[in-house]
Order: C-alpha cells, then structure tokens, then sequence
C-alpha cells in the first residue's frame, strides 16, 4: 500500500496533523495500533500554560501560541462535524494553601516573565466585577507574545469568587487565559472530522519498524505488511522508543472522575482548580475530573489504591464538599516525557521523516499548533525558529563507539556507509519491556555451567543485559549458585528472578516476592520485574497454565512486571497480556531438550496478536534455530542449556548473540517469497545473442 504521508500513531497530535495536511490537499494515513490507549484519552483537556509553570521560555511560547489558536481550531473543527469538542475558556484558580503561603511570590508561582502585567488584587468579588474591563483581562496577545496575565486573589477575595474552598486556601493566582477542552470529545471529533474529509485510518496497525536506504525511510513493517509513503510522521507518544532510540519514556498518570449530585441545583465548580500536583476540572455534565499521578513505572497498567488516595486526600483538602459526591469512574494513561520534558519536533535523521513526540503533560494543549508547524515543514520547507529549541539533537552526546545512532555526528555525511548506519537505527531497535529500554535481545542465564567462571565468561561474550536467576537455588545456595551476587556485575545487569521449582500458584508469588527483595540487595531498587514459572510436571517440565495466570494476575496487581513463562498457547498468552503481564514467554520445545523449533505454527499466531513482547524461551539448540525464531518475528530470546552445555560455551553465547542479531535483521527486512518455479538471477534483456 502506498500514500503521499503516513503518520505513525493516531492520538491527538497525529490526527491533528493528519488533518491539517488533508485540508492543504495531501493524502494521509494514519496507523493506529489502539485508539483507546492513546494518552489523549487519559488526559483531563487542561490548555494551562500559565497554572502549569512552565519555566522554559521556548515552551512556554509555543504553549501561548497554541492556546491562542484553540477558539478558531476547535470551532472549526466542530463545523466540519457537527459535534462539539467542548471547548471552555473557563480560566484556572490555583489556590494557596496556608502551609504554602510564604512562596507566593512571582518565582514561585510560575508567572516569571510577566513584569508589569501581573496584579495584586485584594478587593472583594463585587467590587472586581465593576472593576473597568482593562483590568481583568488585557486585549488578546499576539501569537508572538511573550508574556499572559495572572492576577494574585487574596483570602477574602478568592472565597468569594469561588465558594466552597477549604479553609486551609489563605489566596491563590488567578489565570484567566487558561481553560479546557474535553479530551474524550475532542478525540472523537478529531477522528469523525478525518474520516469526513477522507483521511484513512488505519486501526489495529502494529509499526515494528521503519525500513531504510540511503537517508530515507523506504516503508514501514507492520503486522498487515510493508507500508510505504513519501514522507512519513512518527507522533506515537510513549510508544515513539519502540522504534527510534529517542528518550521518551512513559510517565502513568492515575486519575477519577466524580459526579456532582442532581439535588445540587448548579454546577457548584466553573473553573479548573490546580493545586499542589493535583487538578480538579469541572465539566458541563456535571463531573468533575481529579488528577494526576507521575509514575516512572514504565506501562505497568491499573489504578492503585495508593495513587487513588493520595488524589482523593487532596483534592478533598482542596475542596472537601467532593467527599460527599459519588465516583463514576477510575482510568490510567501514559504521558510521552523526554528528560527535559519537551516534545521532539521537526526534522529527523532521514530526510523524509518528521518527529511529533514527547509531549509529556501538554499533548492537548500543543495539537493545534503542532499540526501547523508541522504542516509548514512537510509543505512548504518553511521551519519555524522555535522548532530549533525541539530538535532531538539536543540529546545529542559526544561522539564515541557507544554513542546512540540517531545522536553520532558521522550519521550526518553521504555515501553508502552512511546508508548503512540509517539502516541500524530502525532495524537494531530497542527492545522495551516494561517502559525499560534494553539494546540486546538475547538473555540468558546463570544455571547449568560447569564453573562460576565459565559462566561469566558466556554472559559477557553473549552481550547479553538481562540475565534471570532462579530464586530458590539462590536462598539454598544451591550448586553453581553460591557467589553469584559477587560474580556478575549488577550496574551493568538486569537481574530477572525466576519462580523455578515452583508447583503451585502460591508458591510461585510467595518466590516472587522474594525475588523482589533480592534484586533490592543487589541494588536494583526500582526492579519489579519477574520471570513467572509454574511447573507441577516432574518429567516433561510443562507449564501449568491455570496456575501461571492466577498468579500472574495477583502479581501484576502487586505491581510486578511479570513474564510468564508458558506452552505455545494463543488463547493464553492473549489473556495473560489482557490482564496486564509485560511479555509472554512460549516456549519452543520443552525445556533443556534442544529440541528446536516444534511450535512455530502456534508461535507466529501468538506474534501475530501480541501487544506486547514476545520471549520464545526454552529449547533452542543451535544458532541457526535462534536465528528462525528471531525471523518469525518474536522480540527476543531466553536461551540458557544451549549455551551452558556446549563444548565451549563463551563461543556458543557469542554465536547465539550473532544469531538473535541477524536473524532480527532477517525479520525486519523481510524474505523474498517462496515460488514453485525458478527464476534467474542474470537479467533476460541485453543480453548478446548470435
């Protein structure tokens, strides 16, 4: 399939580029691997760049050019619809608690940069209101402007103009610029508004990779095939790391919603309330939205009762009568943060790829002007000076051989070599399990070596980064167990417990917890991460799949990323990833056989309808059958006897290693099609005849 734009990832921001580059007459599609899952449904619809103190000038700039749009964008976009986003300038009250009220001051209170435009306001709320319209609200800055209103309220003041405040709130600032949009309407319009004017849309598309040649993206591989474009836009937010080693991460973000009681006779709260790492925002139906928590727990999904609490304790101290009105709803979502928390804008690595990312907290409030400057780059050429304030290059490290692909100054020269190194951008990806970024797609383990000597020796030529280790031979000091917290070198290591020996479910959480506390010693604090066996079968080693999902589903809800390992089981490994697992792990042949490859059919299905990574694990032999499991398209390995019980097995890990990296190459590349007949390699024209 072929179109003039693709864009990768249908959230906000790439349907609204999508349509922006429609109505200048292009044609576009979007590739939507969830559309639920985009964080823009998770979002509360705050366009708040002065509550949010922004302290980076360039940001704030765009987030004020953007916010000026909102009233024209939304407005036509509900004419092309029908549909309302509901858009309401509705401003935002941030009030000061008494705890808090000594930084109040324009540092502290993100209104740097407003000089003069900034007023103290200690009147009472009928006397505002007669209060000459000039000094409110300034007439509307230009787009260009460097500078917005806030206005200081007092104690007095501030109850007055919003009643039922907690009596901690001694006064607060005042935005009247800012305001909100409902962001589940605004998806929806988005998506009815790119149908209508015929932009296509792809749902259900899996991108797992970006196929390229000489400094240009040449396709996309996804689970329906080869998609190619002219110019290609990757805007799939917390997802963009899974194809490019750009430094987006997700950040969770937890959040309520609450429901103002009918005998209330009018919606007792009109504007946003934004306090101390908490939001509440009213809506005209009658909710009110709570948020947010910031998580760095990777895509670990659900709601937690602490991070529920936490949100409940203080927006009731904000304001207490919302402990009296009934929850509607719990959700989650993943905001897309970089390091500096700045999207990634503009040009990328490849002439004829844009980047639209890393939105972070913003990705409501920046769609219509994303759109716009992104549409003037692909277009026209024409580069907005503030797109250079978003470039990835500003990661960029010193060059070395370690540096990443995209950051290295000699990807920037022509010629073939050049070509070569695009290439292993997208083709030597990360692999991402659990929001952890690893580079090597092999793991292995610690078992089964003749000495602790030759098994370091193996897992450093395997250039392996997760390593799992059997919890239970650990707590006995097991053979060929003793030492090994002082054998490898856990800085460089991710250590993957593993519930071997365990029969039952019970036991398998019980070691799993255990786990848990030993990569604590080994100073792995914020490692949650466990390989999941549940084995009852003494002679076959066969996982128990009844077992393995019980306890997969008690262990997500404690917070561990689980990879469980199990038969090559579609019907299973789609539930254990609906209940929130962080990989599937099936296995090839039973475990320690080197039997090879004896469920391929059941693996490609199970590949086929993953969303999450796929570990083929357990009885892989030789290289050439890690290389076919790598080409049938799974994300990585677990390989251990084969490596273990080799004659040499240092040299074995490093085929292993060459194996899993070619055949992963294989995969991306993708085979030439299998024929019943032959045909020659030597071209059939010009060719010199009598």
């Amino acid at each position: 399939m072929t179109s003039e734009i693709v864009i990768i990832g249908g959230g906000v921001i790439g349907l609204a580029i999508a349509i922006e580059l429609k109505l200048r007459g292009t044609n576009v599609t979007v590739l939507c691997r969830d559309f639920q899952a985009a964080a823009t449904h998770a979002a509360a619809g705050m366009l708040a760049p002065d509550a949010e103190k922004i302290p980076d000038g360039a940001m704030r700039s765009l987030c004020w050019r953007s916010r000026a749009l909102y009233a024209d964008w939304t407005r036509k976009l509900e004419e092309l619809t029908g549909l309302n986003t509901n858009y309401w300038p509705c401003g935002i009250l941030a009030p000061v608690l008494e705890e808090d009220a000594g930084t109040r001051g324009r540092g502290e209170a993100g209104t740097r940069g407003r000089g003069d435009r900034e007023r103290l306001l200690n009147a009472s709320v009928p006397d505002l209101v007669s209060t000459p319209s000039s000094f409110f609200a300034s007439p509307r800055l230009p787009v260009s402007a460097s500078s917005s209103p806030a206005y200081w309220l007092e104690k007095e003041a501030i109850h007055q103009y919003q009643p039922g405040l907690g009596a901690e709130v001694t006064g607060g600032w005042w935005y009247p610029e800012d305001g909100q949009v409902d962001n589940k309407a605004l998806a929806h319009v988005l998506r009815t508004a790119a149908e209508s004017i015929g932009v296509e849309l792809k749902d259900g598309i899996t991108v797992e990779g970006l196929l390229q040649q000489q400094g240009q993206v040449v396709g996309v591989q996804t689970n329906a095939g080869v998609i190619r474009a002219a110019h290609y836009v990757l805007a799939s937010g917390a997802w963009s790391n899974e194809l490019l080693p750009l430094p987006v991460r997700p950040r969770k973000g937890q959040m309520l919603s609450v429901r103002v009681p009918e005998i209330v006779p009018e919606l007792p709260l009109k504007r946003i309330l934004f306090g101390q790492n908490l939001y509440i925002v009213p809506r005209r139906d009658r909710s009110l939205i709570i948020g947010a928590t910031n998580e760095d727990v990777g895509f670990t999904p659900h709601n937690t009762p602490d991070g529920i609490q936490t949100l409940l304790q203080s927006a009731i101290r904000l304001y207490p009568q919302l402990k009296h009105y009934p929850i509607l709803q719990f959700w989650w979502g993943f905001r897309p943060g970089t390091p500096d928390e700045l999207p990634i804008l503009g040009t990328s690595h490849c002439q004829n790829l844009t980047l639209a990312t890393g939105h972070y907290r913003n990705g409501i409030l920046l769609a219509p002007i994303t759109a716009a400057l992104i549409a003037d780059f692909i277009l026209e050429q024409k580069s907005d000076p503030l797109l250079a304030d978003f470039h990835y290059s500003r990661f960029q490290s010193k060059p070395s051989t370690h540096t990443p692909m995209l950051t290295h100054s000699a990807n920037f020269s022509n010629g073939h070599r050049t070509a070569d190194a695009m290439n292993r951008v997208s083709t030597n990806s990360p692999l991402i399990i659990a929001g952890k970024t690893f580079q090597s797609r092999l793991m292995t383990g610690t078992g089964k070596y003749r000495s602790i000597e030759e098994m370091q020796q193996s897992i450093a030529a395997s250039d392996c980064e997760i390593v799992t280790v059997a919890v239970r031979r650990v707590q006995t000091k097991a053979p060929g167990h003793e030492g090994l917290a002082e054998a490898l070198d856990w800085t460089k290591i991710w250590m993957l417990p593993n519930t071997a020996g365990c029969q039952t479910a019970e036991e398998a959480i019980r070691v799993a917890r255990l786990g848990r506390e030993m990569a604590k010693l080994l100073g792995q604090e914020d490692n949650n991460f466990i390989k999941l066996e549940v084995i009852p079968d003494p002679k076959y080693l066969l996982p128990d799949p009844i077992g393995t999902l019980e306890a997969a589903e008690q262990l997500v809800k404690e917070g561990f990323a689980v990879l469980p390992y199990i038969n090559a089981d579609p019907m299973l490994a789609k539930r254990l990833e609906d209940v929130g697992c962080a990989t599937v792990m099936p296995l090839a042949s039973p475990i320690g056989s080197g039997q090879g490859l004896k469920t391929t059919a059941n693996i490609q299905i199970i590949i086929e309808n993953a969303g999450i990574p796929v570990v083929v694990d357990a009885g892989i032999g030789s290289p050439s059958e890690a290389a076919q499991a790598m080409e049938l398209g799974a994300d990585a390995l677990l390989i251990n006897s084969a490596i273990a019980l080799s004659q040499n097995p240092a040299a074995m890990a490093r085929a292993m290693n060459l194996a899993t990296v070619a055949g992963r190459l294989a995969y991306l590349a993708g085979r030439m099609p299998i024929k019943d007949y032959a045909s020659a390699s030597s071209p059939l024209t010009g060719t010199i005849t009598s």
